[in-house]
Order: C-alpha cells, then sequence, then structure tokens
C-alpha cells in the first residue's frame, strides 16, 4: 500500500509541474494573439487593395510583363510553404504540410517539377528527415513576422521567377501553402497562385458595355510594374505570414488549455486514487490491530 501511494503522489506532483508548463504556455499565447490578431485586421485592407491595383493594371492594360505573363508551358512550380517554429499547437503544423503534400502531388500530376521553399522549422524538419530537397527555408519568427521577413522571402522568389526554367533554375509559377486565420476557433489551411499574377478581388469586367478603363503610365510601363508588383509580392507574403502567425498562436493556445483541463483531471483521478489506497491502508492497520487486542484477550 504504501509503495502504491509514493507512485500516485509522484504522479501528482509530476502533472501538477506539467500543468503550470500548459497554464503559463497557455497565457502566452493569449496575450500574443491579440496584437496578432490586429495586425491580420490593419495588414489585409492594403494587401487587398494592391492585389486589386495590380490585378487592374494587368487586367486592362496590353503590356506584357514577367510577373504577369503566364509561361507556354509550365515546367517548374514553387510551393512556399509556411509553417511555425515550433509544435505544441494542435493539428496546426500537421493541417498545412497536408495541404501542401496535396498541392505538391496535384502539380506532379499535371507533370510540373515542384521547388519547395520553408518557412518555420517545422516544415524544415519534416522535409529533412524524409531527405527531401528544397531550394530555401526561413526559420526564427514565425510568431511574429516583420516585413523584412516578408521582403526577403520576397526578394528570392521573384528572383527566381524572372529566370529562366533551363538552365538557370528559375520556375514558372509560385504558389503558397498557408492558414488562414477565421477566427480563434476556425484556422484554415489555404493555398494561393502568387506569380503569375491573377485577377482576383474586386477586378472584374465591367457590365453591359465594351468600353474597359483606360491606363496611361508614366514614365513608363515597365518602370512601373517594376515598382508595383514586388510590392504586391512582399505584402501579399507578408499578409499570409501575420495570418499564419495568428492561427499559430490561436490554435496553442487552445491546445494548452486543453492539455491544462486534462492535467486537472488527472490530477483529481490520482488524488482520488491515493486517498482511496491511504484508507484501505488505514483500514487494514485498524483490522490489524483489532485480530491482535482479540488474539491477547483469547489467550488470558
Amino acid at each position: 500500500m504504501g509503495a502504491q501511494i509514493r507512485e500516485y503522489r509522484q504522479r501528482i506532483r509530476s502533472v501538477s509541474a506539467t500543468k503550470k508548463i500548459t497554464r503559463a504556455m497557455e497565457l502566452m499565447a493569449a496575450s500574443r494573439v491579440v496584437k496578432a490578431q490586429q495586425a491580420v485586421r490593419e495588414s489585409t485592407p492594403y494587401a487587398r487593395a494592391l492585389t486589386r491595383a495590380a490585378s487592374a493594371v494587368a487586367t486592362f492594360s496590353d503590356e506584357e510583363h514577367a510577373l504577369t505573363s503566364e509561361a507556354e508551358q509550365v515546367r517548374r512550380a514553387a510551393v512556399l510553404i509556411i509553417s511555425a517554429d515550433r509544435g505544441l499547437a494542435g493539428g496546426y503544423n500537421a493541417n498545412v504540410l497536408k495541404e501542401s503534400e496535396r498541392l505538391v502531388s496535384r502539380l506532379q500530376d499535371e507533370g510540373k517539377e515542384v521547388v519547395p521553399y520553408l518557412v518555420g522549422r517545422r516544415a524544415v524538419n519534416f522535409y529533412t528527415f524524409r531527405k527531401r530537397e528544397y531550394a530555401a527555408q526561413w526559420t526564427g519568427f514565425s510568431e511574429k513576422p516583420t516585413f523584412e521577413d516578408a521582403r526577403e522571402i520576397g526578394v528570392r522568389l521573384v528572383e527566381d521567377f524572372v529566370k529562366a526554367t533551363e538552365g538557370e533554375g528559375g520556375v514558372d509559377e509560385v504558389h503558397v501553402v498557408f492558414t488562414r486565420f477565421v477566427s480563434m476557433v476556425a484556422q484554415e489551411p489555404e493555398v494561393i497562385r502568387l506569380l503569375p499574377l491573377e485577377v482576383v478581388d474586386g477586378v472584374e469586367e465591367p457590365e453591359d458595355s465594351e468600353i474597359y478603363p483606360l491606363y496611361e503610365f508614366e514614365p513608363s510601363v515597365d518602370e512601373l510594374l517594376d515598382a508595383l508588383l514586388p510590392k504586391y509580392v512582399n505584402a501579399r507574403i507578408f499578409n499570409c505570414l501575420l495570418q499564419a502567425a495568428a492561427s499559430e498562436l490561436a490554435a496553442r493556445q487552445r491546445a494548452m488549455k486543453s492539455a491544462t483541463d486534462n492535467a486537472e483531471e488527472l490530477i483529481k483521478k490520482y488524488t482520488r486514487l491515493a486517498n482511496q489506497a491511504r484508507q484501505a491502508e488505514i483500514t487494514q492497520e485498524i483490522s490489524e490491530i483489532v485480530g491482535g487486542a482479540s488474539a491477547l484477550a483469547e489467550s488470558k
């Protein structure tokens, strides 16, 4: 009985220590997710407006640009996978990696060579463990990304996109796999095609009219698109990083709250078992004392 009680008490201490850690992580995630949500709300309108502007220029102008022109034959497709640097966030990382695997499988079925670009240590570990090759990696900022991080990623993707696929190792299109923040209880893995530029978010042809908007470019269309489209790429990537950061923190808060609740249930369970074992030990001791007293009385 004594050994059993010591085992239960040891388990209670162990679970209590784990509960303190999960509770602390829950509170940290809860404090950070508020700022992450605010950053998403502030960046999303700018990213959408810039996307509409770039889409309108690409749609209603006859000028061709490297970032808006479709390749005649797509041979290589870049896939930017945005994951977390840490775990303990429920199914957050597993969901985005599963979505990336579906995208990779679909692109390969279309006869395209997939070139992965990885953000977050979880994605890097996923590819390293399976001994898969990837073009580049960025880690260390999944919970709090900055625009400089997005710009660094965007510069690399644009550089590889404008390269020729044959001989120079360029890519013909760029896809992004990230987790969109819907609410504190809903985060959805999503795939967008970043390059070449598509018509998105409110850029529609005029109804009941064959007259299209007329764009005049000053000083030149090449200079304008050279300045506008990299800004579009960086803004979209930054918004994706912020969406992923908010989703990661919300998933971690929910996972740590569940872990804390489970720890409390385990503590109650082991406390009840320890009390039962202690009660059984006391009952046995009383029975032994009464039995000994009765034996002494009968011997007299």
